[in-house]
């Protein structure tokens, strides 16, 4: 796998600052919880086994490190924001789970060739900037016959409409590949068809909210993308950023009692390592 002409000129470590400002920023954790039940999923779907070796790469909160440590395995978590791992680790300890924290690029893990039998991610490595980079690092750790699992928003979806909608306002990085590719068949192909065998499930995840301004509130102040965007814009681009957010939750809105319930899809993903690293047959 090799780094494509659109990241070659692309100044990526400038980029993962950046981005690494935007995920520490507000508290994602607030609502990075509420999406516990899409690590449980991707648990099952891998089949986790008790005493297998798990690491959660782009860990945030640990929703996946949680759901396979309570499946019995022996789980490292791993971010390149240790304040979120530190959060990751009160939530293991207040369960009585057991959780190592490691602090690490996932386009550059520490860790050894073949090192574990599941690779996860949940809404994580989807946002390096170096996609190809990414995804064979999460081939290099993990065995042959082992299995990756990847929870990966769609393009179509709520929060791709979102990120839309905030992509409008402040836009991204130039030559930076979007994240929400890696909610796309395609391109998971692409990057993962020459060394595994890729299974893909399309979910659901519903958020839910008292209202569609309160959904837009949570955002505003926990969601660092959208804490980012509000911080950079003048006030002309807040009323905007605002009014179309809320907008697209009202559109989306499938709750008729009074609140906000939002089915948003996203991409369940089960990647099984060849044996012999050559193309899946």
């Amino acid at each position: 796998m090799t780094t494509t002409p659109s990241t070659a000129t692309v100044d990526l470590e400038a980029v993962k600052s950046r981005q690494q400002l935007t995920w520490s920023s507000g508290d994602y954790a607030v609502l990075g919880s509420t999406l516990q039940i899409v690590g449980e999923s991707l648990c099952e779907a891998v089949d986790v086994s008790a005493g297998s070796l798990v690491l959660d790469v782009a860990a945030g909160n640990g929703n996946a490190a949680l759901a396979a440590a309570r499946r019995g395995g022996e789980v490292t978590a791993s971010d390149y924001v240790e304040a979120l791992l530190d959060q990751a680790g009160r939530r293991a300890a207040a369960d009585g789970l057991r959780l190592e924290t490691r602090v690490a690029d996932a386009e550059d893990l520490p860790f050894g060739d073949d090192s574990f039998d599941f690779v996860l991610s949940t809404f994580g490595v989807m946002f390096t900037p170096n996609p190809e980079r990414a995804a064979a690092e999460l081939i290099r750790v993990c065995r042959p016959g082992g299995r990756i699992g990847l929870a990966n928003w769609t393009p179509d979806g709520f929060v791709g409409r979102m990120f839309g909608i905030v992509g409008r306002h402040v836009p991204p990085p130039a030559g930076v590949p979007s994240p929400l590719a890696w909610g796309t068949e395609g391109r998971l192909h692409e990057l993962f068809d020459d060394v595994a065998r890729v299974e893909v499930v399309r979910r659901q995840f519903t958020f839910r909210f008292r209202s569609p301004a309160d959904y837009f509130e949570t955002f505003q102040a926990f969601y660092g993308p959208v804490v980012q965007a509000w911080k950079a814009l003048d006030a002309e681009g807040r009323e905007s950023l605002r009014d179309q957010l809320v907008a697209l939750a009202e559109e989306a809105n499938r709750d008729t009692s009074g609140s906000l319930k939002v089915p948003s899809d996203y991409l369940e993903v089960v990647v099984t390592r060849n044996h012999g690293g050559g193309p899946a047959r």
